[in-house]
C-alpha cells in the first residue's frame, strides 16, 4: 500500500485553545458558529457538536465554546469550505484609497495581494490524501481497470491481454509518479500559505496600530454563496 506523507494542518501549527485565539483574525468565529447552526452544508459538523453537548438544540455561544475545546470542529468546517470552493478567510480587501500615507498604502496593497493569494492557496491546506486531486487519480485508474476488463473479456481479446495489462501497469506507474509530484506541490504550497498567513496577520495588526484601518470593518460576516 502506498503511504502518502502528510503536511502540517492548521492544528499542527497551533496548540490547543491558542489555535482559535491566533487565527480568529482571518476567520470570523461568530460567523462560523452561525453557519454551523443554520446552514445545511454543515449538518455533519452540527451533529458532532450535538453529540458533544448531548442535546439537539445548541446556541451559537455553545458552538463557540465547543470549538475552543474541540479544534476538530473548526477544522471540519474549514475542510467542508475548501471542498466546496468556499473561503475560510473572512476578511475583505482594504480600501487603499482611504490611506493617505504612501508607505502604509503600499502595505495595504500588499495585504490585499496576500489575501488573494491565500484564497488561491487554500486548497493546498488539505492533507493530500483528502484532496480531490488524489480522488481524481484513483477514479481514472478504476476507469482504466474497467476498460482493461472490457477489452479482454467482452471483446474477446485474450490474445492481447499481455499487452493490455502492460499498458495498465504503465498507467499505474504514471499515476504514482503524478501523485507524488502533486503531493510535493501540496506540501510546498501549504508552507507558502502558512507563512503568508502569518505575514498578513502581522501587516493587518501594524495597519490597525497606526489607525489606518479598523479590523472589525474588514470582517465578512456572511457568505454570499449561502444567501
Amino acid at each position: 500500500m502506498v503511504r502518502w506523507e502528510t503536511h502540517p494542518t492548521h492544528s499542527q501549527f497551533q496548540i490547543g485553545n491558542e489555535k482559535i485565539n491566533k487565527r480568529k483574525n482571518l476567520i470570523h468565529l461568530p460567523r462560523v458558529a452561525n453557519e454551523i447552526k443554520t446552514i445545511g452544508l454543515y449538518d455533519l459538523v452540527l451533529q458532532d457538536v450535538q453529540r458533544i453537548t448531548r442535546t439537539s438544540k445548541v446556541t451559537e455561544d455553545e458552538i463557540l465554546e465547543i470549538m475552543r475545546d474541540n479544534p476538530q470542529i473548526l477544522e471540519d468546517y474549514e475542510q467542508i469550505n475548501i471542498e466546496y470552493n468556499l473561503s475560510n478567510i473572512h476578511i475583505r480587501d482594504i480600501d487603499v484609497n482611504k490611506i493617505d500615507n504612501k508607505l502604509f498604502r503600499l502595505e495595504a496593497e500588499k495585504v490585499n495581494q496576500n489575501l488573494a493569494e491565500l484564497r488561491a492557496l487554500e486548497p493546498y491546506t488539505l492533507d493530500f490524501e483528502q484532496s480531490s486531486t488524489l480522488v481524481i487519480i484513483f477514479s481514472i485508474e478504476f476507469f482504466v481497470l474497467f476498460s482493461v476488463q472490457y477489452f479482454i473479456v467482452l471483446l474477446d481479446l485474450k490474445e492481447w491481454q499481455i499487452l493490455i495489462y502492460s499498458i495498465f501497469a504503465s498507467s499505474i506507474a504514471v499515476a504514482y509518479w503524478y501523485a507524488k509530484k502533486e503531493q510535493k506541490k501540496y506540501a510546498k504550497n501549504s508552507k507558502i500559505f502558512y507563512q503568508k498567513y502569518k505575514d498578513t496577520l502581522k501587516m493587518i495588526h501594524q495597519l490597525e496600530e497606526k489607525k489606518y484601518i479598523k479590523k472589525s470593518d474588514l470582517i465578512i460576516t456572511t457568505c454570499e454563496e449561502h444567501v
